[in-house]
């Protein structure tokens, strides 16, 4: 869907620059218009030439094209654009954009933005990971920026394909879908969704199993893939709303560039994550499946087996419901899930009381072929004065049923 749209292309000083000649290109088969904005720093690594003559248009970098006063305004390109795409995005224009920092042709750009805008971060893994850095992603993310960033599974540093730019074809892919998305009813657009309910909102969402060491080879875990709360995720995202993924260790992909994803491991990695993001959001769902309990101590070195039994004392891990529920404030909501073998719906009530949930959602694994590592689930909604059962469903449509009640009460 990207025919006759109007694309401001921005590039930053990174060595990534080589990699907007394919973006250009695939762009432009695809029947968009692109116009270049480069930085200063930009053509250190690849040519205005070479730009333009993949575009056909003169590439822009300076305010003014001549010295006879002729200026380049980013105001017109503001309103020209159907979309802008800043990629590669280096770690200093980063946070230029978050501050408002107009020292050149593509921040004022930025800046007279009228259209959507989507950024590909570029940089070093160091950098990436800075605080600075991650503070400024999410303010752009509050800004209601779309941020690119390549989708990995888990590993055991959780680093995988951090700070390294998109590839190019999957970054045309973002584009695309949006647009698609966005295509007037009058064009035929069969089964796209329409309900944008969730638009301006933040939602964190906490997702997947937690691992709790035992020694470097071993862990305290459980069965849970994170299924539901990627869907829950994604069901968001389709609403409009930026979210917030903590994900533990789970092999699933993330679709949407609304969806900004945290790889943890443990529940203390998870319980300071949500601390962290928890006072910006509008809503948090805990979907997570939390270790209730720890080893006491991790050995440093694998246990050996040298006996007939091992006795591994367990203490408490971090509570990250009770200490959210705590901590909420009165514009905020907070749902969390209950998965229980007996007495359901009495301890998912005391639960939801207990940790100031706004509503719980109830499964159970009596329910066969629902739960774990299953595509189906079969919930129950529980608030302090409501009580909706719902049929077996799929994941991807039991997480519609649970963002329908989350958008009636926020």
């Amino acid at each position: 869907m990207l025919k006759g749209k109007k694309i401001v292309l921005g590039i930053t000083g990174s060595i990534a620059a080589y990699k907007a000649c394919y973006i250009i290109r695939e762009l432009i088969k695809k029947g968009a218009e692109v116009q270049v904005v480069i930085t200063p720093a930009g053509k250190e690594f690849i040519t205005p030439i070479t730009l333009s003559a993949l575009t056909q248009k003169p590439v822009i970098s300076e305010f003014f094209s001549q010295r006879d006063g002729t200026w380049n305004s980013h105001v017109s390109l503001g309103l020209w654009a159907d979309a802008m795409l800043i990629a590669p995005c280096t770690a200093s224009t980063l946070g230029k954009m978050a501050n408002g920092i107009a020292d050149n042709m593509l921040i004022t750009t930025y800046l007279s933005m009228k259209a959507p805008v989507f950024i590909a971060p570029a940089m070093d893994l160091d950098m990436y990971m800075h605080p600075t850095t991650q503070e400024n992603i999410l303010r752009l993310r509050s800004f209601s920026n779309h941020i690119i960033e390549p989708q990995s599974g888990f590993l055991a540093s959780g680093l995988e394909g951090k700070g390294r730019m998109e590839e190019p074809g999957e970054i045309v892919k973002v584009l695309d879908n949006f647009f698609s998305d966005n295509t007037p009813d009058d064009i035929n657009v069969q089964n796209k969704p329409t309900d944008k309910s969730l638009v301006g909102k933040h939602i964190m969402i906490t997702a997947g199993p937690t691992y709790e060491k035992i020694d470097p080879v071993r862990f305290i875990g459980n069965y849970s893939t994170g299924k539901m709360g990627f869907a829950l995720a994604e069901e968001c995202a389709a609403r409009g709303a930026e979210v917030t993924l903590i994900a533990g260790p789970v092999e699933l992909k993330t679709e949407s560039p609304m969806i900004r994803r945290i790889d943890v491991e443990s529940c203390e990695e998870m319980y300071f994550a949500a601390l962290k993001y928890f006072p910006l959001c509008d809503a948090s769902i805990l979907c997570a499946a939390v270790a209730d309990f720890k080893p006491e101590v991790t050995a440093e070195s694998k246990i050996k087996r040298e006996n007939d039994d091992l006795i591994i004392r367990l203490k408490p891990t971090q509570d990250i419901a009770a200490k959210l529920g705590s901590m909420k404030k009165e514009n905020q909501r907070l749902i969390g899930f209950a998965l229980e073998t007996n007495d359901e719906e009495t301890n998912a009530q005391q639960k939801l009381k207990r940790k100031n949930f706004d509503f719980i959602v109830l499964n159970s694994l009596k329910n066969k072929g629902t739960c774990f590592g299953s595509d189906n689930n079969q919930i129950c909604i529980i608030s302090a004065t409501d009580k909706k059962s719902y049929p077996k469903k799929s994941k991807g449509k039991v997480a519609h049923d649970i963002i329908s009640e989350l958008v009636h009460i926020l």
